[in-house]
Parts: structure tokens; C-alpha cells; sequence
């Protein structure tokens, strides 16, 4: 018999602690249960982490909720629900698209050490979903969690999420639970409710944020009240929110998202910002190819860009200007985002002045010439990347970045993700910590 009744009214609401060091994680449930948090999970990644020395600590340190191990178990189900019902836990995820003799084994297991057994549908394909959780609910399964993963989140947000839990609620019995994860907030975690899920389960929304607790008093008012409250951390964009997303984030996250890679290497800013004005500039580049102080074409580009683009040259590093002053004038007038020059720019005291973003190779005094030679919006290589017309660019006083036009919306949203991670960290480090204790980093040093 199962040890965890439903609930008649709101459903529970679960943190998913997807960390890999037991302490942080503890430190964030505290809070968050604080706020209202009913039910506790050991991240698959924690649990990776830890072992089941997560499961145990969790279970220590809050006697009174319900301890949920996601172990993601495919193969072993007995005994992998054997020993996570023995640390703590009274309820166990493992993956959905087991073979159905893995989750009978699990099932069994479940029953006799008086855990609830939950399949997790992550990655089984949209055309055989609701078929395999009726199957799953036909094998003895207690719960079916609806789970739209991390990385599909960054293409798809919450919306999917709530799309794919609602046609399971209308397919699966009343008797079945139902549990949500993936994106959920305090904006979603009210019409989750009204699809009539028994588990909204939280991940990122509360362990990244800077006060769980008060992220987590939100998202149970909007469960409460079935009204969504706005959430203070940033939303996932689509492919019309480019701009907008990569304005939130620095170059540096933008790097972190795309594994170190994208920088433009051997240019310079010709100012850095202030905190009055801001070095930045964000849009799809118009690309030149040119040759050394041939700014024929550098010039005519900026009839061809439209506001918000940011024009890109390749001058071969050459060390005569293909640009300068006059140029910059026209750029600021048509409302150009930056220019970004492999090659040689003049006139660095005027193009201060009018803080225009500029990132080139070499400064100089010498002009080139007019040459009508090179191409506009061609495929070029500058300053190291190649660049294509329509990639986006960010620049900052870090560096610039280029980001392929068909991966824009994924590395937006993963640097966003970036972001919200570190501002956990340094509110941790404002709280006393140091950045070498909040992210553990002998215990991660590499092993020799």
C-alpha cells in the first residue's frame, strides 16, 4: 500500500535539485522549504554525484517531506529501487522507456518496500507517448512524470511542457498520478494545475535562484490562487526574442553556452563603457569582405544594413583604414548596432566622442583608398571565425562573439541559463561563502 495519499485540492509542489554537491543542495532546499515546498528531489545529477548518500543526507535533514530519488533507472529495477527506498526515499523515478521487464521488476520492488513508483517519459517520442504511458499505467506504475528535458526546455520552454502534460491528464486514469517537470515557474505552475497534475515539480526556477524561498512563496500562490505570478528570473525566448535575450547576457555567458568557442581573437574596443553607458552592441552581421585600405566597400555597406545590424570586415589585418570617422557618423545615423573591423580604423579620438561600438585590429592615422574591389554579405573568415551574413554578434568590453544564425535561439537560452546559474553563485559568495568553497573546487579538481 502506498504511504502518500492525493491530495483533494492543489497538488504538490516538488524542487528537483539538480546540483552535484550534496551541501549546496541542502542549503537551497532549506530554503526553499521554507517557502513551501513539499516534496524533496535528489537530482539525477546529485545522485550521480553523491551516490545515495544524497538521498540519505536529504532524508536526514527533512524528516517531514517526501524524498524523491531520480534515479532515471533503465536497466536493474529492483535492485536500483531497492536501494533508494533502503536511503530514504519513499518516491522513486526511473525512465519510461525501460523494457517492460525492468519496470516490472521496479514495480514489484516498489510494492515491497512500500515506495511509489513514477516513470519518467523524458525522450520518448511525441508519437508513442501517450500509447507507452497507458502501457506503463497497464504494469502497476503509480505515476507517470510528464518531463520535457533541459535541453529541449532551451528550444521549447515551458509552453511544451504544459502541451504534453495536458494529453496525458485526459488519456491516463484519475487513479494515475500525474507529475509536470520542465520549465515550470511561478507564470506556469498555474495552468499546470488546472491540467490537473497531482506533482509540479521545480528545477532551475528555485535552485537558481538568489532567494528560493521567496521564489518559492510565488510559485505556491499561483498554485493556490490558479493565477500566475510573474517570475524574476528570465523566461526562455523564441526565434523573434533573439535580440532581446542576447541584450540580457555578456559575452563571457554567451562563451560558457557555445563551450568556448565563438570569440573573435586580436581585436580592441576603441572605448570601453561606463556605468552611464554601456559598451554593447547586439545584431545579425551584414559581412565585407575588403582588402588592406580599400574602404570602398566597407562604406557601401552601410547602405545595404539595416538598423540593428552590426557590420563585419574582413581587411585582411591589414594596417591602412578602411574606416574612420565620417563612416561611424553614418552608422550612428542610420541607427548600424557596431562594426567590427579585422583590419585598420582611424579618427579614435573623434569615434570616441560619439561612442560608437567599434572593435578593429590596428589603430592608425593612415587612410586607404577607394578601390571598388571585395564583396558584401559573403561568406567570410574574421578575425579567426567564420562568419556568415545574417550570424549574430555580440560585443562587449570582454570581446566579441559570433553566433551561427541557425543555433541563435539555443545559445541565447543557454546563456541566459548561464547567467541565472552564476547569480545563484555570487549571491552564495555575497552571503560569505568564496567561490572556491560554493563550487566545491578541490572536490572537482580534475584527478591525477
Amino acid at each position: 500500500m502506498l504511504l502518500i495519499r492525493k491530495r483533494k485540492n492543489d497538488p504538490y509542489l516538488q524542487i528537483a535539485l539538480d546540483l552535484i554537491n550534496i551541501s549546496r543542495a541542502v542549503q537551497i532546499a532549506k530554503e526553499a522549504v521554507k517557502g513551501g515546498v513539499d516534496w524533496i528531489e535528489a537530482g539525477t545529477p546529485l545522485i550521480k554525484s553523491e551516490g545515495m548518500n544524497a538521498v540519505r543526507e536529504l532524508h536526514k535533514e527533512f524528516p517531514h517531506n517526501t524524498i524523491v530519488a531520480d534515479m532515471k533507472t533503465a536497466d536493474g529495477g529492483s535492485i536500483e529501487i531497492e536501494i533508494a527506498a533502503k536511503s530514504g526515499a519513499k518516491v522513486v523515478l526511473m525512465l519510461g522507456g525501460s523494457d517492460n521487464a525492468s519496470v516490472t521488476e521496479a514495480v514489484e520492488a516498489a510494492r515491497k518496500y512500500g515506495v511509489m513508483l513514477g516513470c519518467d517519459t523524458i525522450d520518448i517520442p511525441p508519437e508513442n507517448l501517450v500509447q507507452r504511458a497507458l502501457e506503463l499505467e497497464e504494469l502497476g506504475v503509480d505515476m507517470i512524470c510528464s518531463h520535457v528535458g533541459v535541453d529541449q526546455q532551451v528550444i521549447y520552454g515551458g509552453e511544451k511542457t504544459l502541451e504534453v502534460a495536458g494529453i496525458l491528464r485526459e488519456k491516463l486514469s484519475p487513479t494515475t498520478w500525474l507529475a509536470i517537470a520542465g520549465g515550470i515557474n511561478s507564470e506556469t505552475a498555474a495552468r499546470a494545475k488546472e491540467i490537473g497534475v497531482d506533482v509540479i515539480i521545480v528545477g532551475g526556477a528555485l535552485y537558481k535562484s538568489e532567494n528560493p524561498e521567496n521564489t518559492a512563496q510565488a510559485i505556491k500562490k499561483a498554485i493556490q490562487q490558479t493565477k500566475p505570478v510573474e517570475s524574476k528570473l528570465f523566461k526562455k525566448y523564441d526565434e523573434s526574442h533573439i535580440r532581446e535575450a542576447l541584450e540580457m547576457v555578456s559575452c563571457p555567458n554567451i562563451s560558457d553556452a557555445m563551450h568556448r568557442s565563438g570569440e573573435m581573437h586580436g581585436l580592441k574596443p576603441v572605448w570601453i563603457g561606463t556605468e552611464e553607458q554601456q559598451f554593447k552592441f547586439v545584431g545579425p552581421a551584414v559581412t565585407v569582405r575588403a582588402y588592406n585600405g580599400d574602404w570602398s566597400k566597407p562604406v557601401e555597406a552601410i547602405d545595404e544594413a539595416k538598423k540593428g545590424d552590426v557590420i563585419v570586415i574582413d581587411a585582411c589585418e591589414g594596417k591602412d583604414a578602411v574606416w574612420g570617422e565620417l563612416a561611424t557618423w553614418s552608422c550612428k545615423t542610420k541607427g548600424i548596432a557596431g562594426v567590427v573591423i579585422d583590419g585598420a580604423v582611424r579618427d579614435i579620438d573623434d569615434i570616441r566622442k560619439l561612442k560608437f561600438p567599434l572593435y578593429a585590429r590596428h589603430f592608425t592615422p593612415t587612410a586607404g583608398e577607394p578601390r571598388g574591389l571585395g564583396e558584401i554579405n559573403v561568406n567570410i573568415e574574421c578575425a579567426g571565425q567564420q562568419v556568415n551574413p545574417g550570424d549574430w554578434i555580440v560585443g562587449d568590453d570582454s570581446g566579441v562573439v559570433v553566433i551561427p544564425k541557425e543555433k541563435a535561439q539555443e545559445m541565447a537560452n543557454r546563456a541566459i541559463d548561464v547567467l541565472e546559474k552564476e547569480n545563484r553563485i555570487r549571491e552564495e559568495i555575497k552571503r560569505g561563502s568564496t567561490l572556491s568553497e560554493t563550487i566545491y573546487l578541490k572536490k572537482w579538481e580534475k584527478q591525477k
